[in-house]
């Protein structure tokens, strides 16, 4: 029935961290070079959209003052 909750057992902070530490040997972690990759992507992602946002805003401050300066 869904209005049932189910009852979970709790567990020791020893046991907590004990299938945490398994779980995280079971992930999949990156390379040092796709890090690397990854975050020059990233920053030139950044870049780029900053740059656009800037021009938008430069325009269209200059569009308004130009109507209504």
């Amino acid at each position: 029935m869904p209005s049932e909750q189910i009852k979970r057992e709790r567990v020791g902070p020893r046991q907590y961290f004990g299938e945490v530490r398994g779980e995280l040997k079971k992930v999949a972690w990156p390379t040092r070079r796709e890090v690397i990759n990854s975050t020059i992507v990233v920053l030139i992602a950044v870049v780029f959209m900053t740059s656009i946002i800037f021009g938008f805003d430069y325009g269209s401050s200059k569009l308004v003052l130009f109507l209504f300066g």
